[in-house]
């Protein structure tokens, strides 16, 4: 199941979740690296990492996953580009979702940020 996240909305919904990982793709090889995000502006700027940057140089592309902050919950899955600096990158989110499986429906609700549930059962929450 997936709930798309307006992208107004992501700064409310971040603060639902705690460490995220960011995604990048270079050479064939997938980089993951731990990051504290927090959304300025319109960008999440995230912390330095010369592998990641690396891959950014050749693939702008990048996701941010924040996993469930409880078992069986909607994990925040974020596309975008990102740019390193010398100081930290820059992540610009295209789209989000709260994502989890169908068989993961008996758990929490959609976080509250995500907005007011309407017509929907326990696996969609407008956002």
């Amino acid at each position: 199941m997936s709930i798309p996240v307006k992208i107004e909305s992501l700064e409310a919904v971040l603060q639902d979740f705690g460490v995220g990982y960011l995604l990048t793709v270079g050479d064939g090889r997938t980089k993951v690296v731990t990051v504290d995000a927090n959304l300025d502006g319109g960008v999440v700027r995230l912390p330095a990492s010369r592998g990641s940057a690396a891959n950014l140089a050749s693939n702008p592309s990048a996701t941010l996953l924040f996993p469930p902050p409880a078992p069986r919950g909607y994990a925040l899955l974020i596309d975008g580009t990102a740019e390193a600096d010398g100081d930290g990158i820059d992540f610009t989110p295209e789209s989000a979702v709260l994502h989890r499986p169908a068989s993961h429906a008996d758990g929490p609700a959609a976080p509250v940020s995500a907005g007011d549930q309407t017509d929907c059962d326990n696996d969609c929450r407008p956002v």
